[in-house]
């Protein structure tokens, strides 16, 4: 062989190399029941020569994947069902479409879904409730019709979730029973750690949507519950309860909706304490949400549920006498808050839109350590107050520590427990009157004033009297003077 024939002979080889590496590069090898396959390729060298490379890689690459390329091209195998913590009802033969009715199916599956898995050493919850693992019951996005209440086997257990579809009650569902119930007839059965998620929950006008009995650390999160008659979501009794980024009416609307007058459910009703709801919008129910309980925090809660015009309430709280309540930063669409003989309340940050204002209800006169400040409100001028005392009952006798104050008012009547005002007159009496902006009646504990008089002389004067939530102030001698005056009814011993 020449010398020109030997360097033509590895130009074509070097060619044939190139090709074989820019196959590998571009991604023209398949994987085929673990053998390695060639693709075809087009280009300027023989066939014989694709025929000897796809030889050489033969010997070269191993009939077997190699381990880097399985976790590339396999998937993993599925994990059992009976490994699993994750129940899907369609494997128990609920119907995803809502046609048939799936309560047997559903209940199946939280019966599995609650067993206690035998490697549980029950040091993660409360002494006495099961730890199961993180058990899921799994909707499969699907929407389920039930005809009796969903509930959890009649055992102490927690750390499981039920999330990912809808429910909707059967046209016979029990009128006093909820969709989901954790409850249970024995009182010393509870659950810790219940999550209710990313779910629809349809009543169809047939008793309630969720109700938490005794139970501890639960979580209703995204969820839409409508067509309510009785409660929304009811909590009584437990412990540490939050709902959060959820949507609550019992009828579906985005306001003015004709059937208004005739709302007469309860959003939430909360009958417990040290419980939460955050971010949530209640469009329609007779009372938004229902207290009665202590140190319960409501934050980020819009309420255009029912115009109080209608006689409708946004938070009503019934804890009369010891009410620990705080609401943070909430929108009160035309409809607004009442509170009975409150003790220890906070609202701040909020916003109430259409004559919505806060009602001070009397049962036994007492009203002490209540603070609304800082909130904005907005009407339509007719001269509705932005606080208001209810003594249909009784008058209040026993006021403490009350703040009213810093509040944006437009379209309303201010009222407020601190006032300031000023009085010009060229004589011996000033008189400055706050009975229009003072919140309790003929109350006035605390006074400071000013007499700021004209000229070389300076008379002598006196605070004379403080009745009618008005002050006056008397000179010796008759003198052109301003009077300047702040006065607080918060004091109240």
């Amino acid at each position: 062989m020449t010398g020109g024939e030997n360097g033509k002979l590895k130009m074509k080889m070097r060619m044939v190399i190139l090709n074989y590496y820019c196959l590998v590069v571009l991604g023209f090898i398949h994987l085929n029941h673990h053998h390695v396959v060639f693709g075809s390729y087009s280009s300027g060298v023989s066939t014989a020569y694709h025929h000897y490379y796809r030889q050489y890689a033969a010997q070269r690459i191993p009939t077997t994947t190699p381990p880097a390329l399985i976790t590339l091209s396999s998937r993993p195998p599925p994990i059992s069902q009976s490994n699993s913590r994750v129940y899907h009802v369609t494997h128990y033969g609920a119907d995803p479409t809502g046609r048939s009715d799936s309560t047997d199916a559903l209940n199946r599956a939280i019966s599995d879904a609650c067993r206690i898995p035998s490697s549980s050493l029950n040091v993660n919850l409360l002494d006495g409730v099961a730890d199961l693992g993180g058990s899921q019951l799994d909707l499969d996005g699907g929407t389920y019709k039930i005809s009796r209440p969903l509930r959890l086997p009649l055992i102490s257990a927690g750390n499981f979730m039920i999330h990912g579809g809808s429910l909707s009650a059967s046209h016979d569902f029990p009128s006093d029973g909820h969709l989901i119930e954790l409850h249970s007839s024995h009182s010393l059965i509870s659950y810790e750690h219940i999550t209710l998620k990313d779910l629809i929950i349809n009543s169809n006008f047939r008793g309630g949507g969720i109700a938490i009995l005794n139970s501890l650390r639960t979580t209703v999160d995204n969820c839409y519950v409508s067509h309510f008659t009785t409660n929304g979501i009811l909590i009584r009794g437990g412990h540490e309860t939050y709902v959060r980024n959820s949507f609550i009416g019992q009828h579906i609307n985005a306001g003015g909706d004709p059937r208004e007058k005739d709302f007469s459910a309860i959003g939430i009703n909360i009958v417990g304490n040290d419980n939460s709801v955050t971010d949530v919008v209640i469009f329609s129910a007779s009372v938004g949400i229902l207290v009665s309980g202590q140190a319960n925090v409501f934050q980020g809660v819009h309420c255009y549920n029912k115009a109080a015009a209608l006689g409708g309430v946004g938070i009503y709280i019934r804890a009369p006498g010891f009410t620990q309540t705080r609401i943070l930063n909430s929108y009160f669409d035309f409809t607004g808050i009442v509170a009975e003989d409150p003790v220890q309340l906070h609202v701040a940050g909020s916003f109430f839109l259409g004559n919505a204002f806060v009602s001070i209800k009397s049962l036994n006169g007492v009203v002490s350590a209540v603070n609304i400040v800082d909130n904005m409100f907005s009407g339509d001028y007719t001269g509705v107050p932005i606080v208001q005392l209810d003594q249909s009952n009784a008058p209040f006798t026993r006021i403490d520590q009350v703040v009213v104050d810093r509040n944006s008012v437009r379209g309303m009547t201010l009222k407020s427990t601190v006032a300031r005002g000023s009085a010009w007159t060229n004589g011996t009496t000033w008189t400055v009157d706050f009975s229009r902006v003072l919140l309790f009646p003929n109350l006035i504990k605390h006074v400071q004033y000013t007499l700021h008089a004209a000229g070389a002389t300076f008379p002598n004067h006196i605070l004379r009297n403080i009745s009618a939530n008005r002050i006056t102030v008397e000179s010796d001698f008759p003198v052109s003077a301003t009077l300047h005056a702040s006065v607080d009814q918060s004091m109240v011993g």
